[in-house]
């Protein structure tokens, strides 16, 4: 009944600050996005699946870093690089969680279309990144890893928390996709609505897979 009634105000929490990225007041913002990630994680903290302690955790870690991110990337001046090294620690937690319980192994078929995908990526936004190139490619190996742990680990255990897992990876891997298209190459108006959808929704799975 909690986990339902958590995901409920998640999702109306989301939805208010999606309508205030658009139609304001940007007051909204700084309150609705905070505090869909703190509900977020507050559902991580629901016993779902057996997981050992350390999962938990991490994924906890991660999510607080993640609103940490957050925090910074909502503020009035560019505090961008905070907010992308945020993230990145972020990441870090969630590898060390999808990588944990002894003996792992890491699926070439999972890793070949994300690399791929990173490749297909970089080489789209080079030419516009500019000084950001280097933090950017750093980033992108990062989440790709993160992705392919959360890949390898469902593939090799088949259960539901771990499906779970892997499905907001990917939808992070969207997220950070469009912000970065966004952000670097062109911008268009319905940006935000795609990248808060799936970065939410990323959270919310990867929270749900404890």
């Amino acid at each position: 009944m909690w986990i339902s009634l958590l995901s409920v105000l998640i999702v109306v929490s989301a939805a208010l600050t999606i309508s205030a990225e658009y139609h304001g007041p940007k007051r909204h913002v700084y309150l609705f996005k905070p505090l869909t990630v703190i509900l977020i994680i507050l559902l991580a903290f629901m016993p779902k699946y057996p997981v050992a302690p350390f999962y938990r955790y991490m994924i906890v870690a991660g999510l607080v870093c993640s609103l940490v991110g957050d925090m910074f990337l909502m503020l009035p001046s560019n505090r961008f690089i905070q907010g992308l090294l945020s993230f990145l620690v972020a990441h870090i937690f969630y590898i060390a969680a999808f990588a944990f319980s002894g003996e792992r192994t890491l699926s070439k078929w999972a890793a070949l279309p994300l690399l791929i995908y990173g490749v297909v990526m970089v080489c789209w936004l080079w030419s516009f990144l500019g000084k950001m190139k280097a933090p950017v490619i750093i980033y992108m190996l990062v989440i790709l890893l993160m992705a392919w742990m959360a890949l390898s680990r469902y593939l090799e255990t088949g259960v539901s928390g771990s499906f779970l897992a892997a499905l907001g990876s990917i939808f992070f891997l969207a997220s950070d996709s469009i912000l970065a298209v966004n952000k670097f190459k062109s911008g268009f108006r319905s940006a935000q609505l795609h990248i808060l959808i799936t970065y939410f929704m990323a959270q919310w799975l990867i929270a749900l897979s404890t």
